[in-house]
């Protein structure tokens, strides 16, 4: 079910994090070209290349550890430098940073193209989150920002082994940034930082807490943004948020900017 949701093809090259024992990672390098499989777990890495896959590259490695240099030399070695593809079964504590990280190498020019990962249904319902919904927030826009989210499908416990105590859902990201992306990023991840930790403040008093605002003056930064001080900031869509940290941008010079949001 799962192999056939990311449907690949051919010509297709995966990045695997995590493939564990390789149940994906076999099946899916037989219909592929190629398949890189980073694996923190070295026992589980040493089994897996022992078995002598076809099309498949094992690195014994924290993906969060691992240099971009390092994935990106492999991945081209695979792929001649084509469009690259993700698969993952992620566990719930390590979903966010793995899925920041699929950003950091994306934004680093690592030609990915989409990924399809396997989160707790709770991670899906945070990515896919609409604004004014309690699961909407940073994971939702820092993510958004960067790729459109499609869940494809939901697994129960007993889809697995060993069966966990959570059910599941694939998600695909299909890498596409959004337009326009804020003039500085800084800025922008100190704003959503500030004001999804007060999302139940008005935006007037949330913006209260953020440098760039409180010496430009709240109610005058949401006048040129054109918003309503009495929003939550849990209501803000994706644009309004762009807009917002736009403003804050503009009235600051960018060494004031970058301190703003240490």
């Amino acid at each position: 079910m799962v192999l056939d949701a990311i449907s690949p093809s051919p010509d297709d090259v995966f990045l695997e994090v995590g493939p564990g024992r390789g149940a994906l990672t076999i099946p899916l390098a037989a219909r592929c070209r190629g398949v890189l499989a980073v694996e923190v777990d070295r026992r589980l890495a040493a089994m897996l290349d022992r078995q002598r896959v076809p099309r498949l590259t094992v690195l014994a490695e924290d993906f969060l550890r691992t240099s971009v240099d390092r994935l990106r030399d492999e991945l081209i070695n695979l792929s001649g430098g084509r469009r690259v593809r993700v698969a993952a079964n992620l566990p719930y504590y390590a979903a966010s940073p793995i899925l920041f990280r699929l950003l950091n190498l994306y934004q680093s020019g690592i030609p990915i193209g989409d990924a399809s990962v396997m989160v707790q249904r709770e991670v899906a319902e945070r990515l896919a989150a609409r604004p004014g919904t309690r699961d909407y927030g940073v994971l939702t826009v820092s993510i958004g920002l960067w790729a459109k989210v499609d869940r494809l499908n939901s697994l129960p416990p007993g889809a697995f082994r060993p069966m966990p105590k959570v059910h599941s859902t694939l998600v695909r990201l299909q890498f596409q940034p959004h337009k326009p992306q804020p003039q500085n990023m800084a800025v922008f991840v100190g704003l959503l930082r500030t004001i999804f930790t007060r999302r139940r403040k008005t935006l007037a008093n949330a913006l209260k807490a953020f440098p760039l605002a409180a010496r430009h003056g709240p109610t005058q930064v949401l006048s040129e943004a054109g918003l309503d001080g009495r929003r939550r900031p849990e209501t803000l869509t994706l644009p309004e948020l762009v807009r917002v940290a736009d403003t804050l941008s503009g009235a600051a010079d960018p060494v004031a900017s970058d301190r703003a949001v240490l």
